[in-house]
């Protein structure tokens, strides 16, 4: 239930920007409901790892994957044959979802992937000698662009649905150049986690003082 409850808190604001003609306040509000999913979830996991181990949907699974990876840097996230498949799935379906339902069902997809990314590094804040350090590095600098691309994708393949629905005109022209940008995102979210995931294990190795 607690991805389509932080859906609820958002979404409205989200179509009241679309209804209004403001595509870019409809992103705006959206990334700042990421930026907040990313603060609690951090914030909970720092204070009770072992109880957001149990309320975040596979939060429990994802921190011991990234907790191995940054232990001994072997995992999913430095191996591209393995992340890139993983990835074009998951952002498959994130797509699937927001075209057939205008995001209603993509959303809480969005929210349940804040919530355990902001798990793994609450949780590995909690453990390391460097709390502050841990948690800001584990804050991947890809992660946080593929977000930024997730919430664009979200808001904009919304439009076909809800303008239909609701009967809002739509720009579609800006709507086309930002699903340029939310692809570049995706693409450069690759890119340097391709390029940066083996160093960055080792900065967060040293954050951790494991």
């Amino acid at each position: 239930m607690l991805p389509l409850l932080n859906t609820a808190a958002s979404f409205p604001f989200m179509v009241r920007g679309l209804k209004r003609g403001d595509l870019d306040a409809a992103i705006g509000r959206m990334i700042l409901w990421g930026l907040t999913l990313a603060v609690c979830a951090t914030w909970l996991s720092y204070r009770d790892p072992a109880a957001t181990d149990r309320i975040f949907l596979r939060g429990e699974a994802y921190r011991r994957e990234m907790f191995a990876w940054v232990m001994t840097g072997q995992g999913a996230e430095s191996v591209p044959s393995v992340f890139i498949p993983q990835q074009a799935r998951q952002t498959a379906v994130f797509v699937a979802l927001a075209l057939a339902s205008g995001s209603v069902l993509a959303m809480p997809m969005g929210a349940a992937l804040m919530n355990y990314m902001g798990h793994y590094v609450g949780a590995l804040a909690a453990a390391s000698t460097h709390p502050a350090q841990a948690a800001a590095l584990a804050w991947h600098p890809w992660a946080v662009i593929r977000i930024i691309s997730f919430v664009v994708l979200g808001v904009v393949l919304s439009l076909p649905v809800l303008s239909r629905v609701l009967k809002f005109s739509v720009d579609w022209r800006r709507a086309r150049r930002l699903l340029m940008f939310a692809t570049a995102g995706l693409a450069a979210d690759i890119l340097l986690k391709s390029l940066l995931a083996p160093a960055w294990q080792r900065l967060l190795l040293r954050a951790a003082g494991w």
